[in-house]
This record gives C-alpha cells, sequence and structure tokens, in this order.
C-alpha cells in the first residue's frame, strides 16, 4: 500500500513538476517534504486540503489511497443561491438585479485573479 507522500510524489510526477517546484507552489519547506518522505511526519489537514485541491484530487485518494464511490459532487458555476434556489436568506430585503449581478461578476473576477495568479507562478 502507498503511502501519503507516494500518492503526492505520484501527482507531482502525473503533473510533469519537480518536487522543488511543488513546494515553492504550496509553501512547504523541502526539510518538510524531506520528513514525509522518510513518514517521521505526514501533512497536516489544511496543508492536505490544499494538496487536494491544488491537484484536483480527492483527498479519500490522498490520505487511503482509495477513490471515491458514486457520484462525486462538484459545485456549480451557475449562480445557484439566486436562481435555483432563491436568495440567501442573509439579510431582510431581497437584492435587486444590479447587486446580484455585481456579486456574480465579483466572483467570476477572483476566479479570474486566481488562475491568472497560478498562470503567472508557473511561468516564472
Amino acid at each position: 500500500m502507498q503511502s501519503i507522500y507516494q500518492r503526492i510524489e505520484e501527482l507531482i510526477k502525473e503533473r510533469g513538476m519537480t518536487k522543488k517546484a511543488f513546494c515553492e507552489q504550496l509553501g512547504i519547506s523541502t526539510g518538510n517534504f524531506g520528513d514525509w518522505k522518510r513518514g517521521k511526519t505526514t501533512p497536516g489537514t489544511n496543508k492536505l486540503i490544499e494538496i487536494a485541491s491544488f491537484f484536483d484530487a480527492s483527498l479519500d485518494w490522498i490520505m487511503l489511497g482509495r477513490d471515491v464511490q458514486g457520484e462525486v459532487l462538484k459545485e456549480s458555476k451557475d449562480p445557484y443561491f439566486f436562481d435555483a434556489y432563491g436568495q440567501l436568506n442573509c439579510q431582510g430585503e431581497q437584492l435587486s438585479e444590479t447587486e446580484k449581478d455585481f456579486i456574480i461578476e465579483y466572483i467570476e473576477f477572483t476566479r479570474f485573479r486566481k488562475e491568472k495568479k497560478q498562470e503567472d507562478s508557473t511561468t516564472e
């Protein structure tokens, strides 16, 4: 059975990255990474979540080596809290269409900035 480190190492290889580049992008010291390899320590919960997100992998697979059974739920890019379910009950009055559009635009802009930041860090 593979260790957590071996599964992370497999993801790094699949991505075509070096271990050093992986550590730099996720803010992991090479010393900590070496401790994972030797089995001295394992990544903390927050770091495991960050690694899973970075590689678009499931925590089940990274931690236990098993694939998720059944359907995998992914968040829709639709503005679900406005359309499908109605407005979240976070204030007394309904948002105007302009306010809803602003929120949707802000979410899209935030996604764009995140993707741009990732692209910039891979070209350095």
